[in-house]
């Protein structure tokens, strides 16, 4: 599902909006939608904070000007994909979330982390969210990443096999 998402928001998302294709990332109850702006001309030398400041209105202003239009793609895919819709922008090194749920588990969690906690219920070492909050809090999260990236990897390598099916 999560590649028709994709798919979809790639031609859905107005191609003079982001300089990269659009990153989106998904859980069960939303859609993330980030994309990279243009970076402003400055002044050659320009100090960090002439940059930074120039790279957070550039993010400002994509989203004022396209408040609108994102409203309505947002629409489009929450009916089709029964999610909510969130969106960021990236430029430069600045990075900016305008809208994004924070969904109740035992805490507010972000969608990173969440698809934490629900890679543990798709690989059974968790029953529920908050099985998989304290199964995290006991493990010491020093390997973290290189972890869940081998778990995500065996997930795809069983999910290909159930696509193929029995013969």
């Amino acid at each position: 599902m999560s590649e028709d998402i994709q798919g979809w928001f790639a031609g859905r998302v107005p191609g003079e909006w982001f300089i990269d294709p659009v990153e989106v990332t998904t859980d069960r109850e939303e859609v993330l939608v980030v994309g990279r702006l243009a970076p402003p001309r400055l002044e050659e030398g320009a100090s960090g904070d002439a940059v930074a400041a120039a790279e957070h209105a550039r993010i400002e202003g994509h989203r004022s000007d396209t408040r609108d239009q994102r409203i309505r793609i947002a629409q489009e895919a929450e009916a089709r994909f029964g999610r909510k819709v969130s969106w960021g922008a990236r430029c430069g090194e600045s990075g900016m979330l305008f809208t994004h749920l924070a969904v109740a588990t035992m805490t507010r969690l972000r969608l990173k982390e969440r698809l934490v906690l629900d890679t543990l219920i798709d690989a059974g070492v968790a029953r529920s969210r908050s099985d998989a909050v304290a199964w995290c809090v006991r493990l010491v999260a020093k390997h973290q990443d290189e972890w869940l990236g081998e778990l995500r990897d065996a997930l795809g390598a069983v999910e290909e096999v159930r696509k193929r099916g029995p013969e």
